[in-house]
């Protein structure tokens, strides 16, 4: 039997508050989701002034990082190429700004930021993801 790494609370919160901080650090009002591997919620910020409709992609984002195991801004790169059929994959948020968490290898969870830019997006989540591993 295979041995599978799981995130933890502790794991989440300290994802949380990287993430946090870098926010913070720029003004960026965000929602911030920590998702396991299956894409089910384990944390979740929503800064204040953030707009109402970031709770859901910044869900959206994290899930469909974790489902596919891939950054979503390569989901939003392969519909902006042309590839439009793959807007008919069911629950995939097609926006930068999840990026799934590796061990190993494998991926474990994602995080999804949504609120600014989705580029700024995608760099405070990978800011949360290397508070995890430093």
């Amino acid at each position: 039997m295979k041995t599978k790494q799981v995130l933890t609370l502790e794991d989440t919160q300290k994802i949380l508050a990287a993430a946090e901080a870098e926010a913070k650090k720029n003004n960026w009002a965000v929602c911030i989701a920590v998702v396991d591997d299956g894409g089910h919620l384990l944390g979740f910020l929503r800064l204040d002034a953030c707009a109402p409709s970031s709770v859901a992609f910044a869900q959206g984002k994290a899930r469909s990082a974790a489902l596919r195991r891939r950054p979503t801004k390569s989901d939003e790169d392969m519909v902006n190429n042309g590839r439009f059929s793959a807007l008919s994959m069911p629950g995939i948020t097609f926006l930068e700004g999840g990026v799934p968490i590796l061990v190993e290898g494998e991926t474990i969870g994602a995080v999804g930021v949504s609120g600014v830019k989705s580029a700024d997006d995608a760099l405070i989540a990978q800011a949360g993801i290397s508070a995890l591993f430093s």
